[in-house]
């Protein structure tokens, strides 16, 4: 039987998300212990910044009105003015001509494949590449645009990020590449893009004209220096963000991914083109999350005591796992990527822990395809999610070390 590919594969539902693949998994197994630990979805519990239900009722009555698809002033203002502290003032993005709101980024991160395929012509199957393991939205981006999804794989082997001396050998592929997508911090190995790779690969977008759509998310979860930015990097090139943008989000930053807030910035014409595109099919931020989000933008206090509950949980994971599973603090993120292949690999060790321990994590082959060498390279490992508090994340994984003994 033929898989269907493309736009067929995704309507089909022959592509599974990495949740369903669990369920069906562990499908009715009870979990062996009387309460069960879930580490498997990157769902920050910290507390959300204070002011939010203020701000939210300042604005309430803006739910009356259609807001704005290209965002308020007062939004582009708060991110511009966010984006100049963290990464310096000459890296600021014009909040008229290279910001614009999305309703998160796992919305920008797959809209944004379309307008990228759009963009450039190129002979036979436009290629649209991607780190492997990759998020969900990636993927889906290229299947929607019918573009092939090339895999490359992040290995301990190449420092958990692409390889990309290799990719710029492969010219004939890049010549067909529509968009590249990368992660830094990467999710979920945690590993940090350093400014020499960053600018590697905007030089490789703009060799060959595709667009670098790269995903920092996870930014602003870190144990010691700020991970550099994209925009950072590019900024000091001649040609500022062209062939770039960048996508990051309130969900991880700020605790709010119910608030379904983000952004992407960078190359000013794909910006107005993909302004254009989601003027035609995508709904706009609502009028009071586009008020509580410029004043979150504009706080890091809520961020700081973030980070210093997770530095409370990597000191626990420093604790329990030293010497095990390959385990190694992230420099960013909040994911642990832990060898498991002494255990039967990622989905037999998903079963054992569940139904040993009660304790549910992610099977990493679930969040990667077979890359180009034929091989998955999740197949080893598993991702816990460090979102619970400190004692529970503890309590969690004293019984992984057990069971897994």
């Amino acid at each position: 039987m033929t898989l269907p590919s493309g736009l067929a594969a995704l309507a089909s539902g022959a592509v599974l998300s990495p949740f369903t693949q669990l369920r069906k998994l562990l499908g009715p197994a009870p979990a062996g212990h009387p309460e069960p630990i879930d580490l498997t979805i990157g769902e920050p519990r910290e507390p959300m910044p204070p002011f939010v239900a203020e701000k939210v009722m300042e604005a309430v009555a803006g739910y009356a009105s259609y807001p704005p698809i290209r965002g308020t002033a007062e939004l582009r203002g708060a991110i511009s003015a966010w984006a100049g502290r963290r990464y310096g003032t000459a890296a600021a993005p014009d909040p008229d001509l290279e910001i614009l709101p999305i309703n998160g980024s796992r919305e920008g991160l797959f809209l944004a494949a379309l307008a990228a395929a759009g963009r450039k012509d190129v002979n036979g199957r436009p290629a649209v590449l991607m780190c492997n393991p990759y998020y969900s939205a990636y993927i889906g981006g290229a299947l929607a645009a019918n573009a092939e999804p090339v895999y490359l794989n992040a290995t301990a082997a190449t420092g958990h990020l692409p390889d990309l001396e290799e990719l710029a050998a492969d010219r004939v592929l890049l010549d067909r590449t529509v968009a590249l997508y990368l992660c830094s911090p990467a999710n979920p190995q945690g590993a940090v893009a350093g400014p020499a790779y960053i600018a590697r690969a905007i030089a490789l977008a703009r060799e060959h004209d595709f667009i670098l759509l790269f995903d920092e998310c996870y930014s602003e979860i870190y144990t010691d220096a700020p991970p550099p930015g994209a925009l950072q990097v590019a900024v000091t090139t001649p040609d500022r963000f062209a062939n770039l943008v960048v996508f990051n989000s309130l969900s991880k930053r700020s605790n709010l991914p119910g608030l379904r807030s983000g952004f992407c910035a960078g190359d000013a014409r794909f910006i107005e083109a993909f302004a254009e595109l989601r003027n035609m099919v995508a709904p706009q931020m609502p009028g009071p999350t586009q008020h509580v989000s410029a004043a979150v933008w504009a706080d890091e206090a809520h961020v700081e005591a973030g980070r210093a509950a997770y530095r409370q949980k990597y000191a626990v994971c420093d604790r329990l796992l030293s010497g095990r599973y390959g385990y190694r603090r992230p420099e960013g993120g909040f994911f642990l990527w832990l060898d498991v292949s002494k255990f039967g690999g990622s989905a037999q060790a998903t079963v054992t822990l569940w139904q040993g321990a009660g304790v549910k994590v992610l099977p990493g082959a679930f969040l990667a395809q077979a890359g180009r060498d034929g091989t998955n390279p999740g197949a080893d490992y598993v991702r816990l999610a460090l979102v619970r508090d400190a004692a529970t994340l503890g309590r969690a994984l004293e019984r992984l070390v057990v069971v897994l003994a």
